[in-house]
């Protein structure tokens, strides 16, 4: 077995909206040159950094952080730092009036700092000082803690929330780590999934199953807060026909053996 890495901090949002029928979640393709998960399907996410310690440190920088560890309250600005990196919606109020920033305020701030924030010249905290916001972190609402298998290159301690995406943001790609982006149905993208038009990780397809047995934001986000949720760590196996993965059947996903395919 390949030596374990130590599995990095991250979180990863599942922004949300009604559509004509169906919820619709938003997700990104992510760039075929990334290391990690190269031309799949993904929510909108990444790694915490030390920048998002510092916000941590930072109490006038957020609200709703009340009740929350300094770990937890790490993960849920790092979500809503990488979303509005790789997407350009921003979950954030105004530190004036409390009231959450609307799609014009979220656009200007995006037009104005976003490319310079993924090119690391301005950093996170200064666009929330220079610009009077404090991150929403009650708006997110943990579904599911996901730890990459031991044995892999890459490993990751990553937080799945669930949000409700603010009214007329509507999000757009950042044209670097991602090169398309779409509101999607569950369904739709796990039918993309199986026909072969989305590359599915297997967290992001477990994910998705789950998330279409709701009908509607205030119902997923209903579910999501009377959840219990368990760690999930997938023990891999490799049999005749490629890859087996074991979960725990308590984690809510339908299941505690999977056949995910071909290794490689």
């Amino acid at each position: 077995m390949a030596e374990t890495s130590a599995s990095r901090p991250a979180s990863t949002i599942l922004l949300l909206r009604d559509g004509g029928k169906e919820v619709e979640v938003f997700m990104m393709v992510r760039h075929h040159q990334i290391e990690f998960n190269s031309g799949a399907l993904v929510f909108p996410g990444g790694s915490v950094d030390a920048g998002d310690q510092e916000i941590v440190a930072r109490s006038d920088l957020y609200s709703g952080g009340e009740g929350l560890s300094e770990s937890d309250r790490g993960f849920r600005i790092a979500a809503i730092r990488e979303t509005f990196e790789e997407s350009g919606i921003l979950l954030a109020r105004s530190k004036d009036s409390g009231a959450p920033i609307d799609a014009k305020r979220a656009g200007e701030i995006a037009d104005a700092h976003r490319v310079a924030l993924n090119e690391h010249k301005i950093s996170f905290l200064d666009i929330l000082a220079d610009n009077g916001l404090r991150l929403a972190l009650d708006t997110l609402v943990p579904y599911a803690h996901w730890i990459t298998p031991e044995g892999m290159p890459k490993r990751f301690d990553t937080w799945f929330f669930l949000a409700a995406a603010p009214p007329d943001q509507l999000g757009a790609h950042d044209g670097r780590e991602s090169t398309d982006s779409i509101w999607v149905s569950p369904r739709e993208a796990l039918e993309g999934g199986e026909s072969g038009r989305f590359k599915l990780p297997f967290p992001t397809t477990r994910n998705l199953i789950r998330l279409a047995k709701q009908g509607s934001v205030g119902a997923a986000l209903e579910h999501a807060r009377g959840m219990s949720i368990v760690t999930v760590m997938p023990v891999m196996t490799k049999t005749e026909t490629g890859r087996q993965l074991r979960i725990p059947r308590e984690a809510g996903y339908d299941g505690e053996v999977f056949e995910v395919g071909a290794v490689g």
